[in-house]
């Protein structure tokens, strides 16, 4: 089992939901479709569809995940609801009856899958937070000592804890890979008072959700937030604290220097990069039971943050 695999997660509630790998809504204009979202122009708001398609190495794979948009979605609107006091969001409904007809048509299909939200103009900056040294912050560390030109104590290893959460951006490509960038070449992007409240906006985000997850028995090693500007404010949109946007590890199995046992989409990376294949479209079929155990992680990081347990609809 790779090393950043859990034990394997409690088993799934049955029946699943029927998957969903993309949706085309009569009545709604032609969605944009992003990697794991569908979104629809409505106008002065949009519809987000939570589809169970699953990346890796920017590439959308062929198979759907069984209950990953219900996870997706049902977690982002538990954080919401427990960030309220920390930042307002873009959220609307996420009760299909209370969406607009046209959506209100396709509820089956949209139950427990989409959010109804504000449009704002969202900055073009993926807002990181790292509160551990993983991923592309530990290989710029052992180069440099910095993770996005942040200095950092000598001697750090691999998933020790920072001194204090950072705030490293990074560009949202359209194409490849998203760049890590330095704080003075944010505020270059989205102007210096944007950028100070974006990091602000952040760190609290990261510090209160990482709080809670604690007492929850799991680390927030890091976390990617998107915002926008709404009503001359500042909102909090996409999803939120999710295993897509984050990488939760069980505490009680924390050991740092290597990678840790986690709750996101890299038990996938790791099956993928045992393959020959290139990283390039198409991406390879993955195995009934690679599908079965990312299914079951996904449901895994739902139940312990949430302490619930999550039905279809």
């Amino acid at each position: 089992m790779p090393a950043s695999t859990p034990p394997p997660p409690s088993p799934a509630p049955s029946p699943a939901p029927p998957t969903v790998r993309e949706t085309a809504l009569a009545g709604l204009p032609a969605p944009h479709r992003g990697k794991v979202r569908d979104l629809y122009d409505l106008g002065d708001s949009l519809l987000l569809v939570a589809s169970d398609r699953l990346s890796a190495f920017d590439v959308v794979l062929p198979d759907p995940i069984p209950w990953k948009g219900h996870v997706l979605t049902a977690l982002s609107l538990f954080w919401f609801e427990l960030l309220r006091d920390v930042t307002p969001n873009h959220l609307l409904a996420a009760d299909v009856e209370r969406m607009p007809a046209a959506v209100r048509r396709h509820a089956d299909l949209l139950r427990g899958r989409a959010l109804w939200v504000k449009k704002a103009t969202v900055f073009p900056l993926e807002c990181v937070v790292r509160g551990y040294l993983a991923g592309s912050g530990w290989k710029e560390y052992q180069i440099s000592r910095t993770v996005c030109g942040i200095p950092l104590p000598a001697g750090l290893r691999e998933s020790d804890r920072l001194p204090e959460p950072i705030f490293t951006p990074s560009t949202k490509a359209t194409v490849g890979h998203d760049e890590n960038i330095s704080f003075a070449r944010a505020a270059e992007l989205v102007g210096g008072a944007a950028a100070e409240r974006l990091r602000e906006l952040s760190l609290a985000v990261y510090r209160t959700a990482a709080e809670f997850a604690r007492g929850r028995g799991i680390i927030l090693c890091d976390t990617k937030l998107e915002w926008g500007e709404h009503a001359g404010g500042v909102i909090l949109v996409d999803e939120v604290l999710t295993p897509d946007s984050s990488r939760f590890w069980p505490a009680d199995r924390y050991a740092p220097g290597g990678a840790q046992p986690s709750y996101d989409k890299q038990y996938v990376r790791d099956y993928l990069e045992s393959l020959s294949w290139d990283k390039r479209p198409p991406g390879p079929v993955l195995p009934a039971e690679v599908i079965a155990h990312t299914s079951g992680k996904y449901l895994e990081a739902y139940r312990r943050i949430t302490g619930r347990e999550l039905t279809p609809g």
